[in-house]
């Protein structure tokens, strides 16, 4: 059976499966139904759990051994394997193997990110014919208000449409982030109706919010400024990979405007149609009397360089590359 996070509440109420795959491309939606199914699963008498990453060179043979011999103290387990990627030829004959045949009084349940092409392979068909196969599918950028309302009237909390819309803004391409305001919007307001100017104030408190204002102030061409930003986001203990998600967030975004632009009859209609909403064009229009289409590109193979460096594919200082990179944004000349 093939279902979603959403649909799975009303799956699970039905009982549940020997063998169960939760993939998609959201980290958020994958462990939000993980912890669903470990729920059911505690609820149902599965008293001991393993987890299992599934990496190169993962020890298949233990594992099946281990998985077909009862445990002395439980009667029924809860088997996690956590998935890095799609696994090799090796590990996708396993795992079809033990959807088909999944050990007994055992709960198996594999979950990992996997890329659309990958959802298609033969292994994951097993988990779909004989178990549950629960993918999320991402949140696109035109039902994120919606989204969040949702989330947040499930909470007790009202958020006018404007609201929703500027704080979609805020965590565009981040579901984490986006839960994580649901989470202290939620704390903070209980049972609150808040239009946008509340919602500002309340995102405004939150530190983590200043990767925004680097990103603007970079646009603006505030080098100062900016500078001034990442050099305490970097002291806050700020994780490179979210500064950088905010700085091509932008980048993209003016990139997307500066192609429609050209087959636009007004910058207006470009900003539209790039859904790049007005709580967010002042410094965008800044950067595009500043930066070329073919410099903003520039700006986003650094981006990728800066990284490719912070992830440890390339050797280098993360930092100095996005110090690089944000001088470059606003307008200063580096030296090549």
């Amino acid at each position: 059976m093939r279902t979603s996070p959403d649909g799975l509440p009303k799956v699970l109420a039905r009982g549940l499966p020997s063998a169960c795959l939760v993939t998609g491309s959201e980290p958020l939606l994958i462990e939000e139904s993980c912890d669903l199914i470990r729920h059911a699963a505690r609820e149902q008498g599965f008293a001991e759990r393993e987890v299992h990453f599934l990496e190169r060179g993962f020890d298949w043979d233990a594992l099946l051994s281990d998985a077909n011999n009862l445990s002395l103290f439980a009667t029924r387990r809860l088997i996690e394997l956590k998935l890095k990627g799609g696994p090799d030829v090796g590990g996708a004959k396993h795992l079809a193997e033990l959807a088909m045949r999944p050990p007994p009084d055992t709960l198996l349940l594999v979950a990992g990110e996997l890329e659309p092409r990958s959802q298609k392979a033969a292994w994951v068909g097993e988990f779909e014919r004989h178990g549950w196969l629960v993918v999320g599918q991402p949140v696109e950028r035109e039902r994120l208000p919606a989204w969040i309302s949702a989330r947040l009237e499930a909470r007790g909390v009202a958020l006018e449409a404007e609201a929703a819309e500027l704080l979609a803004e805020r965590v565009e391409g981040n579901l984490l982030a986006a839960q994580q305001e649901i989470e202290r919007i939620a704390l903070l307001k209980p049972g609150a109706r808040l239009d946008a100017a509340a919602t500002a104030e309340i995102v405004s408190d939150n530190a983590r919010y200043d990767v925004f204002e680097l990103a603007a102030a970079a646009m603006a061409g505030q080098a100062p400024r900016a500078l001034r930003i990442l050099a305490g986001l970097r002291g806050e203990g700020l994780e490179p990979p979210l500064v950088l998600w905010a700085l091509v967030n932008d980048l993209r975004a003016l990139s997307r405007v500066v192609q429609l632009a050209a087959r636009s009859r007004s910058l207006e209609d470009a900003f539209r149609a790039a859904q790049v909403w007005s709580s967010r064009q002042a410094p965008l229009r800044v950067a595009l009397r500043r930066l070329s289409a073919p410099q903003i590109e520039a700006l986003l193979l650094a981006a990728a360089r800066a990284d490719r460096v912070a992830k440890g594919s390339l050797r280098g200082d993360a930092w100095v590359e996005i110090e690089g990179l944000v001088a470059r944004m606003a307008g200063v000349a580096l030296a090549a």
